[in-house]
């Protein structure tokens, strides 16, 4: 176990944050334990935002809510950040409910996955009536799933059947399970290696494999579950920024990709927890989950699998009826 917390990794993240210049400023605020923080501090590493014009301002910020919303989405829709990322269901019911944000950029397959103590008698969804179920929160998109994917396979609603505990941070949801307050829990992909590798654990079923099932994907083009999002003043005023982010993402993308070490110091950096076995099991999820651009194909799957969540586990579940118009706006797009 390493002895990273946020500050040090903030500190590791200064380290080239480097001066913006006469360049317009991106303020990027993402979660202290969010796999993104990978790829952006990779982006300040080697100054990508100032190869592609513009200033990459990168603050690492809690993974609690505030409000109900994550703290990074009250950041953006308050005015104190000007690049995130959220799943696009989220996205979707924030814009519905009137906040000026879109979706400019994919960043993943950022789904998570079902894990429980070795010994537990949970060995697939079917198994899951009856028990304590720790989630960030009910309207995840990683509950969604699970509720849609029983409904539709084995007759029944989780949401009904068993008990959902609410965490209301990732922290606190390995707390959960490692105090033995709930049977299992839905945790975010990038954290599962370090309870895995570390503990008397297993991942029963990622969510990735529900991603793929209910919405008919290819498995060469992964569909992206979050994405980058902006408010539309921002978009507005700088165009170009937006551009030049998703150019650095892409280069950073393909550094991360082929530099195995890269990761070690990532792991060093910014991991809370660096054995080698659960930075290469981070490393290799991640290359398997990001996706570094998309086209209409690409939206459409997003679509579709809103479409067939809705149709299995229903608009309450979702807590949006459709995807609002101008949600997407893939990079092409961004000249206006």
């Amino acid at each position: 176990m390493s002895d990273i917390d946020i500050s040090s990794q903030q500190a590791a993240i200064d380290e080239f944050q480097g001066n913006p210049g006469d360049r317009p400023v991106m303020r990027a605020r993402f979660e202290h334990n969010g796999s993104p923080r990978y790829m952006l501090y990779t982006i300040k590493r080697f100054g990508y935002d100032h190869d592609h014009g513009f200033h990459l301002d990168l603050r690492l910020v809690s993974d609690e809510l505030e409000g109900g919303r994550e703290t990074v989405e009250a950041k953006l829709q308050d005015g104190d950040a000007d690049l995130i990322d959220i799943d696009y269901i989220s996205t979707a019911r924030e814009r519905a409910d009137g906040a000026p944000i879109v979706a400019f950029h994919p960043y993943g397959q950022t789904v998570g996955g079902l894990v429980t103590p070795d010994d537990s008698p949970i060995d697939g969804l079917a198994d899951l009536s009856g028990h304590r179920i720790g989630v960030v929160r009910r309207r995840d998109k990683n509950w969604i799933l699970v509720r849609a994917a029983c409904r539709e396979s084995h007759g029944f609603d989780p949401d009904e059947t068993a008990t959902p505990i609410e965490a209301g941070s990732k922290v606190e949801l390995t707390r959960l399970l490692e105090d033995g307050e709930v049977d299992a829990i839905l945790q975010f992909w990038q954290i599962i290696p370090e309870i895995v590798e570390t503990g008397p654990y297993r991942e029963v079923l990622p969510m990735s494999k529900l991603v793929d099932q209910l919405a008919d994907a290819d498995d060469d083009r992964p569909i992206p579950i979050s994405t980058f999002l902006t408010s539309e003043a921002y978009l507005a005023d700088h165009p170009d920024a937006v551009r030049g982010f998703t150019a650095a993402f892409q280069d950073a993308v393909e550094r991360l990709r082929r530099d195995d070490a890269r990761w070690e110091t990532i792991g060093e950096q910014l991991m809370y927890e660096d054995d080698p076995a659960v930075v290469r099991a981070v490393r290799d999820r991640w290359r398997e989950m990001v996706v570094p651009d998309w086209d209409e194909a690409t939206v459409d799957g997003m679509e579709r699998l809103f479409d067939r969540l809705k149709a299995v586990a229903g608009p309450d579940a979702l807590g949006v009826d459709e995807l609002p118009d101008g949600l997407f706006r893939p990079t092409l797009e961004v000249d206006a």
